[in-house]
């Protein structure tokens, strides 16, 4: 059985069932069910057209559905008829779940989780072990997440083209869409699903259906940032900062692809914070080592960033190449104008501080920071800098 192809299958046949009339709740839970039966009758009986039966199994189970729902009777017109059998249709309607996935009206944790449902085709206990939660909870997310998508009328009636919304056509914006896939890649690896290749996928996806260079431009960040994921650990499984990281161990083949989509991108001379991340990511992957890395351009990149998005994670990230490029005392005075409660501020500060030679300040400001680390892994990372700079300044 080639789940890669279920999964890769799921949105065009999701979105036929949407196209034809059924709403998006009653239309996910059809498809559903579908790749249920696909799992237990495919291995003995393959379709030669995977697609065209996936459509036809969904449709049936949503008729049926429908039938049996009677207060639903007075909508019955949509299913008086089941359409003949034949060749799915070559309409593909993957961009249009996209958006309703990235519903301005659901919250950034639930858009994650119905991509992965109804895009990624992912089951629901697959999502709650990707997010370490019980299976009834991603249950209830999910569920509340299609009424909302259901509710907030997106869905085209029968028989018509989805209206103009948005500038994209769309109910919201391709940058919302572009925030919840890079959520998922962020969240890595977990449970029995990898979501950081799960995201690119989608990406991959989502780029091959609109043509837009922020969506290259975040394909191009997200395999950059990949191609170094088997040096970003240590075997016992501690972090590696980017500095010390094993060169060697990068994918040469995903940079290589990454830095080609990036560039293309940036010939469409159309900016945004996608393709500056990607850029950045693009510096430190083609520096041989870490004292070759262009820090003087990944400053001008950061500069470009901020006057994007205002961010001031942002210009936490550009005090660092500050301190790198003009030295710490240079990047101590760029961080000086940001708030302290910023997350990973006082990390920045440690580091600074350790370059510019003051070790008390520096080992103090780690063991700080470790205590306000948001896991266990960057906990112990702080924590051990912190006693190293200790060992180092006693007698």
């Amino acid at each position: 059985m080639d789940e890669v192809l279920l999964r890769s299958l799921t949105p065009s046949v999701l979105g036929i069932l949407v196209r034809r009339g059924a709403d998006f709740a009653a239309a996910e839970d059809a498809v559903q069910d579908a790749l249920v039966e696909a799992l237990r009758v495919w291995p003995a009986s393959p379709p030669r057209d995977a697609k065209g039966w996936l459509v036809a199994v969904a449709w049936r189970r949503f008729l049926d559905a429908r039938r049996a729902d009677a207060s639903r009777r007075r909508r019955e017109d949509l299913v008086h008829e089941e359409p003949a059998p034949g060749p799915a249709s070559a309409v593909d309607d993957t961009l249009q779940l996209y958006f309703l996935c990235a519903h301005p009206s659901l919250t950034p944790s639930s858009a994650v989780a119905l991509t992965l449902r109804a895009v990624g085709g992912l089951t629901t206990r697959q999502i709650a072990q990707a997010y370490l939660v019980p299976e009834a909870t991603m249950a209830q997310r999910i569920s509340r997440a299609k009424r909302t998508v259901a509710g907030s009328g997106v869905s085209p009636a029968h028989g018509e083209k989805p209206r103009a919304r948005g500038r994209f056509g769309q109910p919201g914006d391709v940058a919302t869409v572009l925030r919840v896939l890079y959520l998922v890649f962020n969240e890595g690896y977990s449970g029995d699903v990898d979501l950081a290749a799960e995201a690119i996928r989608l990406t991959r996806q989502l780029a091959a259906t609109i043509d837009h260079p922020e969506v290259a431009g975040l394909l191009a960040l997200m395999l950059l940032h990949h191609a170094r994921r088997a040096a970003r650990t240590a075997p016992d499984g501690s972090l590696v900062p980017l500095a010390e990281q094993d060169r060697g161990r990068w994918d040469t083949a995903l940079i290589a692809e990454g830095v080609e989509i990036l560039q293309a991108a940036l010939a469409r001379d159309r900016l945004g914070e996608f393709q500056a991340q990607a850029a950045v990511a693009a510096l430190h992957a083609d520096a041989p080592t870490a004292e070759e890395t262009d820090w003087v351009q990944i400053v001008e990149w950061y500069d470009e960033l901020t006057r994007l998005t205002g961010s001031p994670v942002v210009r936490l990230n550009r005090a660092v190449a500050v301190g790198e490029a003009d030295g710490p005392r240079a990047g101590l005075a760029a961080l000086a104008e940001l708030d302290v409660s910023l997350p990973r501020h006082t990390a920045v500060a440690a580091y600074l501080h350790e370059r510019d030679g003051d070790l008390a300040t520096a080992a103090r400001l780690y063991a700080e920071a470790a205590l306000k680390a948001p896991d266990l892994a960057e906990r112990d990372h702080l924590t051990r800098q912190a006693a190293r700079l200790n060992t180092r300044r006693r007698p």
